[in-house]
């Protein structure tokens, strides 16, 4: 008797292990059954294309924010940056005969110097982020609180408040272009494409190399960090400036769909990076965090989003259900870090 109840003992904590580290997932396939039921359109490839494509920008800078917060700091800056990194990226790629051009002298240039330019000024500002973090000790919440109102200004300033338009082909292409077209099949948007590509490298740089190693040592503990050798000011640095340059991708990408960069544009974004990240079940308590966690977590944002549009529900209703969920997924969290400890 004591050898079967001992058996059913391991087999419940199996069950919970599993239960604890891909609960997330079967969230996800319980909604994706639910607003399927709910909604007839919602398996349609277009439809699920279309979610895609729309989290595309916010899991872009989630996987940012996911290194961040795993290092247990926070970036509030990411939605100022990818309007900051837009309308500057935007005003070096529009066409040569539009009559409100901002650089009318200059002829219309290659596309790589706008995508050169969008990802340096994410990088810029990230860098500048970990500097005062890791060089001042700033809390990270208050540097990127600032930088989150300085971009928006300087995004302002720069376009004179009004949003750039009329962008070559070539820059239009990152947002709206599709890739692996076949007859009848339209192909993958490209967005998805760039998304997949940046979660690969995210994950690879997160658990393959001394980089993502030394993100995990410094969220679990700095001070053990600093002791077993780990630079944690350059770490810091490293890590800020990847999360602002993946936000100034996600710039390039939003205006490039939109055919204009706009100093309004991302309000927001930084708030629904780390829902998804949070949701994800990256921890605030820091050291814990995957990046399918984060993929899950803005797939799982995606479909609330889209199913609860397609039902008609009222976009005030959408932010409490949202809310709710992120309120729910630190509950959980909370629960889960204070059983290990």
């Amino acid at each position: 008797m004591a050898q079967v109840a001992t058996t059913n003992s391991n087999k419940n904590s199996e069950y919970k292990r599993l239960l604890s580290k891909y609960g997330i997932v079967l969230v996800f396939i319980f909604m994706v059954i639910l607003m399927s039921i709910l909604s007839p359109s919602f398996l349609s490839y277009r439809n699920l294309m279309n979610v895609v494509r729309q989290i595309s920008v916010i899991g872009i800078i989630s996987l940012g924010v996911t290194l961040v917060i795993i290092s247990k700091g926070i970036d509030l800056s990411s939605g100022s940056v990818l309007a900051l990194a837009a309308v500057i990226a935007a005003s070096f790629g529009q066409t040569a005969d539009w009559a409100a051009k901002m650089y009318p002298n200059i002829p219309e240039l290659p596309v790589i110097i706008p995508v050169l330019t969008a990802l340096l000024v994410g990088a810029l500002c990230g860098t500048i982020n970990g500097t005062f973090i890791a060089k001042t000790g700033i809390p990270p919440f208050i540097a990127t609180l600032g930088m989150m109102v300085s971009a928006r200004g300087l995004a302002l300033l720069y376009s004179d408040g009004r949003p750039v338009s009329s962008l070559t082909d070539s820059y239009k292409w990152f947002g709206q272009g599709y890739v692996l077209e076949m007859g009848s099949f339209k192909g993958i948007p490209v967005p998805v494409i760039i998304y997949i590509i940046m979660i690969v490298i995210t994950w690879v740089m997160l658990t393959q190399t001394r980089f993502g190693k030394n993100i995990y040592a410094i969220g679990g503990n700095v001070h053990a960090a600093e002791v077993s050798g780990i630079n944690v000011k350059k770490n810091l640095i490293a890590i800020y400036a990847y999360a602002g340059l993946l936000a100034g991708l996600a710039g390039l990408l939003m205006s490039a769909r939109i055919d204009t960069g706009q100093p309004g544009m991302g309000v927001s974004y930084e708030l629904d990076a780390i829902a998804a990240t949070t949701i994800g079940g990256t921890s605030h308590s820091g050291g814990i965090g995957t990046i399918w966690g984060c993929v899950v977590g803005a797939l799982i944002l995606g479909v609330l989003n889209n199913g609860l549009n397609l039902l008609g529900v009222s976009a005030y209703w959408q932010q409490i259900i949202k809310g709710a969920i992120i309120v729910g997924a630190v509950v959980i969290d909370m629960r889960k870090n204070n059983k290990k400890h």
